[in-house]
Formats: structure tokens, C-alpha cells, sequence
């Protein structure tokens, strides 16, 4: 089963939570602001995603500009970088889709199609 990582007012994270619904995927949703993935849960995700850790910020976000991440990422060490997301859900891309093996960051609809149909 699916582990879905959303935050109710965002209309990507809606449209996410729509397509599973309509697909028939069975899903666990998270509030990832009150709940967010712990450090050890995001380490997982990002080793099994393939991608770069800066994907997983949510980079358009109000806490990432207001801690000014743009600048100090690239000085972060992945440690403390996985440490600061797991800190604040808000600062993690979303929609996040989880099952332990795949993940899928955001909504697209070709991704959800191929990796949760």
C-alpha cells in the first residue's frame, strides 16, 4: 500500500489524491505538515527514488525562501539536509508517495501511471 504524503489545501496534492482514487489504488494519506516522514523514512525514500536530495525540497515553498535554503544547500551536508526536511513537513515536496520500493515526488500523471498502475 501506498503511504501519501499531502497537505490538504494543495491543489497538486488534491489532484494526486484524485487520480489514485479514480485508479482504484489503495492509499494511507498523511498530513505531511502535522506528520512529516522521519529522517530515516526520507533517507529510504531518497535511496530508492534515484534522485537528487535537493528534489525533495519543496522549493517554491514560504519556509524554504524565509530560511533562505537556495543559498545554503549546496553547503549541507546530506545529513543535516535530511535532518531539516524531516524537521518541517512544510519544506518537503508534495505530494509524496511512498509503497518501500518506489517514489513519486509531486503530481504527474504519466509518473503516478507508471509507477503505481
Amino acid at each position: 500500500m501506498i503511504t501519501y504524503y499531502a497537505y490538504p489545501k494543495c491543489m497538486t496534492c488534491r489532484k494526486g489524491k484524485s487520480w489514485l482514487e479514480q485508479n482504484k489504488v489503495e492509499f494511507n494519506e498523511i498530513h505531511i505538515a502535522e506528520n512529516p516522514p522521519t529522517k530515516e523514512q526520507l533517507a529510504q525514500m531518497y535511496q530508492a527514488s534515484g534522485l537528487e536530495l535537493k528534489k525533495f525540497f519543496n522549493t517554491s515553498g514560504l519556509v524554504y525562501r524565509s530560511l533562505s535554503l537556495k543559498d545554503k544547500l549546496s553547503t549541507m551536508s546530506e545529513d543535516q539536509q535530511l535532518e531539516l526536511l524531516a524537521s518541517d513537513g512544510m519544506l518537503i515536496k508534495r505530494p509524496l508517495a511512498w509503497d518501500g520500493e518506489k517514489v513519486t515526488l509531486g503530481f504527474k500523471e504519466a509518473d503516478y501511471q507508471n509507477r503505481w498502475l
